[in-house]
């Protein structure tokens, strides 16, 4: 059987929602794609803006951020004179970091929020539905961290369903909508089911918070305490009641077909809004069907269990589709319409606008006149803009935005207009329509995209007033100043509130200047402050060549660095369209390469020069201002190079470096012949450089003068213990000696290192294997935390691990007694604490590092403990705090560990070796670099060298480095290479490199790079001969009938001038050296690309000469009242001369054949049998054809098929194909040359709606994976000797696998690379047998939520194994909201026949294996029948299978 492995995950935001749920004071995100769920929070960060012309005008100088915030009266800025006024303003952009993320075994399908009464974090709880009518209630829990769930609903029970013909439940819109109050949430489900789930809330007064003390007395204590102690005094009480399930016909036989129900503001009882018919809404029924939709609002009595209907508006038009409950000061609800929008007040009044011309030919209810703005509706998203006005944002399917404003007449609203948002105000930012709009804060919103990347989107009002002098420090998110003045005007007027809400807001509003000012066009200006990566959906994938250079140095200087392939998909919808090209490790951009055999380590400083006599010297502290100010930011100037020469002596050698290399430098008091070099770093502020040597520390000043030897010899022993591993934390340094004992010293005010006394005599006794320095600027290792800044010096933290395997934490200078012990830190728990205990008898990880460092990017950065085992599978924790009853380090500090299932791909030198020399592997420590390409990350050499890189935006992700083992790297910040990396390999190359540019790492876990194309994306494919790639796209046209039609004359007098736009298509040729567009071909006028490949096909009949030719198959659509043509095209790429100053335009596309298809449209091509011809897939027919040299394309052969082929491939050169249908499901069919003749072999046995097919050989067995728009996964079988296939007439359906929401678009049959092995070696007969039965075949799947997946085939003995391990592990791990994933990997339609079936093995479980601690996983692997070994050798066979990417 197989395996199904999740390569990155999903990156389609669906849904989202903004609360405060870590804590009742946070600001909180919560993003869904599909089956991940993510929380972020939020954080304004301050940048500088380059100051444009209208912008000085209208900022004064003193109202621009300015650190130095006690210049009350703005006297510097006159003192700095007229020049002032074009310093670079400060702007507030609000970002986004990652808190949690899970994958969930479910599908999302909608979020809402829910405050109950008591919540361990304090903040409120999310209820989250999933497919097809399931609910979990979950909160945030600051004990472990994480997400803990509440409760489960499910409403999938068939006696919930009704009747046996009503609509199938998957086959229904299911949504669920909260009360916001909190009082109750609706899931309508099914066609006409509504479930109410009651929460529980304080006593209704209390909960309506209208207790006035002023009025109504001091507020009686009983109530207020109640509301505190229930959780605390009642834990066993749920914060829900039982839920019941109404039939909406039942409420109101009115809504028999209910389109949309949402619960409104400004109610005491929950109260809905619901849109609904007793017709079913149609276009095509308009004159019968007219304005017959009907609005009502029910309230509810959840005691009771029954309703009552407030109002009924009817004679609504027919399209209407969205209601969007208002908050105040505007309240009501606006009916979403795709040619009107409608407000509906609380007492029925009604107020709409028409936005397009067709409003007035589809309804009769009376609306303002806007149809200049030509909108149109479908699929639009509403959220409100401004709390104070009301205003809304509307962003349109085309990502074009707008404003909706109300006209407030009192508390009512009089009337709408809409305004678009100009090009110049970023009226054109948002590529596509978004899935989801959430508010953050007052001045930025969430807009998540499943066609584009998600933003946030900033905005901020441009206004004439003079504003008044305040900090820009006191305004949240670059709020304008005049809204402050109107919340002030607020606060001394809010005695009415209890009568009539919150109406004051709206009504001084509409008379403040400031509003006045808002109504004019391009008050608004809109910026984007993020975005989160989307590639998806994912279109059409090819592997190119990823060897292009633009010259012979960057070829050679790029060699041994490049995978052999790469990854190119075509991503994105409409303007979103765009590139994705991934490889699977760090491809660097190398800047120099050097032979430099006897490197075994590298380090590079940026130490200052010492100062002249008679010069103020620079101070102890480090400059506040750090980052681009400190020392940090100057460039490195000095390099130490530890050698190891031919005749086994070791020397260290110093370099200056230059911009984009380094030279040898002399003259100075360095000595190479004092030996290898273990560390070297700087100290006392970049004033000294520190060399440790085996035998001693060497310390330098900026000019490399030595300053002080610091000799490692026993006073007391006379022995002199050699010098292991060093740490650096300024002003300290931490020595493991290769006796077990460590040295700490200290670097006093003259810069001199001091040995600091080891008073706690566990420091002498215990045998230590290592150590590291952390220097503490979060205060997550404080004993007590504070917000008051500390010196530098006073936060130094030593952690050091025990030859016992325990984690000992020091406060520096301190040496008297260990602030936290964690004894338990070899067994790798799921959460380390200091009184975590294992077992005596538990499997311990045999770790050889420890280090502790910061991690993240410009924006946050945070500490995280990774541990080296020794077989450099990282183990990664993160440290957090709990609130304790003593609050100390020991029982509030504990360690979460973060999945990483990043397994090191095993090197070539066995595990015997090193563990007999201890010191091999020493000698390549983790290093931490501070800054490499934005990031903070952490460099692991050795035999699987990799990074560990963090963002804001993401969890840590191991990436593996492209090229062979590493001995020595160093971090290279010069002129030539920003913030770069030196390494040598194990090849004796060294290499100055960056991160490339433009290259995202840490969000999926691979290394990509996106490219926008601008427009939609339907086809890519590669030409090897000539190292380019073509692209099919297309943009909107606008459609006209064609005038030319003698049968049907009255299409000559169609006259609109809001016409509907068809595709127009092109293809583009791209040069992958800089990924830009050099050659394109224009497509006729509604013609579609419906598929582009490269195929081999034979150009001649008498050479028999064979070319890789570019074949291209387009649909023209004219409407549907005229049939689909099709044409067949083939175009060569070839050579020409250049455009001047673009050397990359050297190739062109040139048309070699063309062929009209009367009836049907290309729907697929691919090569076929063994002569060079093509499969095309045109209509209803399937035929061979082959390429004349008159440029005709001749068919051949041809089989008829059955409605619409969605996928042709063939089994490269032995005529086998599979043929998938959009209705019949999948054909197996074969092709024969002697005669020409198609035939058809087997069917699927069901009909199915078949996307993507394609055929898996696994050795003397076929299988066809075909994949439904039910987003399963078929596994089906071609064997003729089976009894049940009827002499292989019908294909066996060996098993079907869920893969929940994500439908699958394309697959590719690859080619598995095998990867090394660690397991010790077996007689070689049995390798022989064993190499015999790896499968050499995978298949990778791409989504519409982008994410990539494997199928790879399992020998019998790893299936058994593996499959076992999957369900131990199901059974063992914690599964977010309380989700099943077994049911989730089940398709619910599955016949009978085939459940409990051999099932395909869930990956995403198997890549959980190590969360397990080191005891749980030899208690499992015990229980699976293998050991540990084999089963990491299993996953690394799985994860190593494309080893060419």
């Amino acid at each position: 059987m197989q395996c199904y492995m999740e390569l990155t995950p999903p990156t389609a935001v669906t849904h989202s929602l903004s609360l405060p749920f870590v804590s009742a004071e946070s600001k909180n995100l919560i993003v869904a794609k599909t089956s991940l769920l993510q929380i972020f929070t939020t954080k304004t960060i301050t940048i500088d803006l380059e100051n444009t012309k209208d912008e000085a005008q209208s900022a004064k100088p003193s109202g621009g951020f300015d650190r130095r915030a006690n210049d009350d009266e703005g006297l510097e800025s006159s003192f700095l004179g007229p020049d002032s006024i074009l310093r670079p303003t400060r702007a507030n952009r609000t970002k986004l970091i990652l808190v949690a993320e899970y994958t969930l075994s479910g599908t999302i399908t909608s979020l809402a929020r829910i405050k109950i009464l008591s919540s361990k974090s304090g903040g409120e709880a999310l209820l989250v539905g999933f497919k097809d009518a399931k609910l979990s209630l979950v909160e945030w829990d600051p004990e472990r961290p994480g997400i803990s769930t509440i409760s489960i609903h499910y409403y999938e029970q068939d006696d919930l369903q009704g009747s046996p013909w009503t609509t199938n439940i998957s086959n229904c819109v299911n949504y669920l909508t909260a009360d916001p109050g909190s009082r109750c949430a609706a899931l309508k489900f099914g066609a006409r089911n509504l479930a109410i789930l009651p929460f529980k809330q304080g006593d209704e007064d209390v909960a309506m918070d209208d207790w006035d003390e002023e009025l109504d007395g001091p507020r009686p204590e009983k109530q207020a305490s109640s509301k505190l102690t229930n959780g605390d005094a009642d834990k066993g009480d749920s914060p829900y009641g039982s839920s019941f399930v109404l039939r909406l016909p039942s409420l109101d036989p009115v809504l028999t077909h209910p389109i949309h129900l949402a619960f409104l503001y400004e109610y005491r009882e929950p109260t809905f809004g619901i849109l609904s018919s007793t017709l079913l809404p149609s276009a095509s029924l308009l004159y019968e069907r007219k304005d017959h939709l009907t609005y009502m609002v029910f309230t509810l009595d959840l005691h009771q269990r029954a309703s009552t209907t407030i109002l009924s508006v009817g004679g609504l038009p027919f399209d209407l589709f969205k209601v969007v409950p208002l908050p105040a000061p505007v309240g009501g609800a606006l009916l979403v319409g795709t040619n009107e929008l409608i407000h509906i007040d609380q007492a029925g009044k009604a107020n709409g606008v028409a936005v397009n011309i067709f409003a007035k030919q589809t309804t009769s209810f009376s609306l303002a006149d806007q149809s200049d703005l030509d909108f149109q509706l479908e699929g639009c998203t509403i959220e409100q803009l401004s709390i104070q006005n009301g205003e809304m944002l509307i962003i349109l399917h085309s990502g074009t935005l707008a404003i909706l404003s109300f006209r407030m007449d009192g508390r009512s609203v009089s009337g709408l207009s809409v305004r678009r948002v100009a090009t110049e105000s970023g009226g054109s930012l948002i590529a596509t329509g978004p899935s989801s709009v959430s508010g953050l804060g007052p001045n930025a919103l969430f807009i998540g995209n499943e066609g584009a990347d998600s933003v946030v989107l900033g905005w901020s009002r441009k206004s004439n007033q003079l504003s008044r002098r305040k900090s820009r420090l006191d305004l949240p998110d670059g709020i304008d100043d005049t809204f402050l003045d109107e919340d002030e005007e607020e606060e001394e007027d809010d005695g009415d509130d209890d009568l009539y809400g919150d109406a004051p807001v709206a009504t001084q509003t509409t008379t403040t200047p400031a509003d006045s000012a808002s109504s004019k066009a391009g008050d608004y200006v809109f910026t984007i402050h993020d975005s989160l990566l989307n590639i998806a959906p994912i279109i059409d994938t090819v592997f190119g060549n990823s060897a292009y250079y633009l010259d012979e140095d960057e070829k050679q200087n790029s060699e041994g660095v490049r995978s052999d392939l790469e990854l190119v998909s075509a991503v994105g919808i409409d303007k979103g369209g765009s590139l994705a090209i991934i490889h699977k490790n760090i491809q660097p951009k190398v800047i120099g390469r050097f032979e430099f055999p006897e490197a075994s380590g590298i380090w590079t400083m940026s130490a200052r020069r010492p100062t002249t006599k008679g010069l103020i010297p620079v101070t102890k502290e480090k400059s506040e201002m750090g980052g681009d100010y400190g020392n940090d930011s100057q460039f490195d100037r000095l390099m130490i190079v530890s050698k190891s020469l031919p005749d086994t002596s070791e020397v260290s050698d110093v370099y200056a470096l230059t911009s984009a290399g380094f030279e040898a430098l002399t003259g100075t008091e360095f000595e190479p012949a004092a030996g290898a070099t273990v560390e070297a770093g700087t100290l006392g502020n970049g004033m000294r450089i520190v060399q440790v040597l085996k035998s001693e520390v060497r310390s330098y000043d900026g000019d490399l003068g030595l300053a002080q030897i610091l000799p490692m010899f026993d006073d007391d022993t006379g022995a002199e213990p050699k010098i292991v591993s060093a740490s650096f934390a300024d002003p300290f340094l931490l020595l493991v000696r290769d006796d077990a004992s460590i040295f700490v010293a200290q670097c006093d005010d003259d810069n001199e290192l001091e040995e600091i006394e080891r008073e706690d005599d566990n420091l002498l006794s215990t045998k230590w294997l290592t150590g590291c320095l952390y220097a503490d600027t979060t205060d997550t290792f404080t004993a007590v935390q504070s917000d008051k800044g500390r010196k530098d010096g006073d936060n130094v933290m030593m952690f050091l691990l025990s030859a016992g395997g325990a984690l000992h934490i020091y406060a520096l200078p301190d040496l008297s007694k260990a602030v936290y012990v964690a004894e338990g830190l070899c067994f790798v728990p799921p959460v380390l604490s200091a009184d975590y205990a294992a077992r005596r008898s538990a499997a311990r990880e045999t770790l050889t590092e420890i280090l502790v460092t910061n991690l993240g990017d410009a924006v946050s950065k945070s500490p995280y403990l990774i541990l080296r085992p020794s077989s450099d599978d990282l183990t990664i924790y993160e440290p957090f705090r709990t609130n304790s009853a003593t609050n100390t380090l020991s029982s509030s500090l504990h360690f979460l560990k973060i999945h990483n299932p990043h397994l090191a791909k095993n090197p070539d030198v066995s595990a015997e070796e090193t563990a007999n020399s201890e010191t091999e592997t020493r000698d390549e420590p983790m290093r931490a670099i501070a800054n490499i390409g934005g990031y903070s990350a952490v460099f692991l050499p050795g035999g699987s060298p990799s990074f560990v890189i963090k963002s804001a935006k993401s969890a840590p992700k191991v990436l593996a480095l492209q090229g062979t083992g590493v001995k020595g790297m160093s971090s290279f910040h010069t002129a030539g290479c920003d913030r770069g990396f030196i390494y040598a390999d194990n090849d004796g190359i060294a290499r100055v490199s960056r991160l490339p540019k433009d290259t995202n790492f840490s969000e999926l876990g691979v290394s990509l790079q996106k490219v926008s194309l601008g427009e939609a994306v339907h086809a890519v494919t590669y030409h090897p001969p000539m190292q380019c790639y073509i692209v099919g796209t297309s943009t909107e046209a606008e459609f006209e009938l064609p005038k030319d039609d003698d049968h049907r004359r009255d299409w000559q007098r169609e006259d609109i001038s809001f016409k509907p736009t068809m595709e127009k298509g092109f293809l583009r040729l791209l040069n992958p050296t800089n990924w830009t567009v050099i050659d394109t071909v224009e497509l006729d006028p509604f013609e579609m690309v419906m598929c582009v490949k490269t195929l081999n096909l034979e150009v001649s009949e008498s050479t028999n000469e064979r070319k890789q030719l570019i074949t291209v198959g387009t649909a023209i659509s004219k409407g549907e009242d005229l049939a689909i043509k099709g044409r067949l095209y083939v175009f060569d790429v070839v050579n020409v001369i250049p455009e001047p100053d673009r050397p990359e335009t050297n190739k062109k596309l040139k048309l070699i054949a063309k062929e009209e298809i009367p009836r049907g449209a290309i729907t697929g091509v691919s090569e076929i049998g063994t002569q060079g011809f093509m499969l095309v897939a045109q209509g209803q027919k399937c035929m061979v054809r082959g390429l004349k040299e008159d440029g005709t394309l001749l068919p051949v052969a041809f089989l008829d098929m059955n409605c619409y082929v969605t996928s042709v491939k063939e089994l490269r050169g032995t005529g086998l194909c599979v043929l998938a249908d959009a209705v019949k499901g999948v054909w197996f069919v074969g092709y024969t040359e002697e005669p020409y003749k198609m035939m058809l072999f087997g069917k699927s046995p069901t009909s199915m709606e078949i996307l993507a097919a394609d055929l898996l050989p696994d050795g003397k067995e076929l299988y066809i994976i075909a994949a439904d728009a039910n987003c399963n996964l078929h596994i089906m079988q071609f064997d003729p000797e089976h009894p049940k296939s009827l002499h292989g007439h019908l294909l066996l359906h060996r098993t079907t696998f869920s893969l929940g929401g994500h439908m699958p678009t394309s697959m590719t049959l690859l080619p598995r690379t095998a990867a090394a092995t660690m397991l010790p070696a077996s007689p070689e007969a049995m390798d022989i047998a064993a190499e015999a039965t790896i499968p050499t075949h995978q298949i990778l799947l791409t989504s519409n939520t982008g994410s990539i997946s494997l199928l790879c085939p399992l020998t019998e003995a790893q299936y058994r194994r593996l499959s076992t391990l999957a369900t131990h592990l199901t059974n063992t791990l914690y599964h977010a909201c309380g989700l099943n994933p077994r049911s989730y990997r089940v398709d619910k339609d599955a016949p009978e026949g085939m459940v409990g079936g051999r099932n395909i093995v869930d990956g995403g479980i198997l890549m959980r294996w190590m969360e397990l601690g080191s005891q749980r996983r030899a208690e499992v692997a015990g229980r699976v029948g293998g050991n540990v070994e084999e089963i990491r050798e299993d996953l690394v066979a799985l994860m190593g299978g494309l080893g060419y990417l």
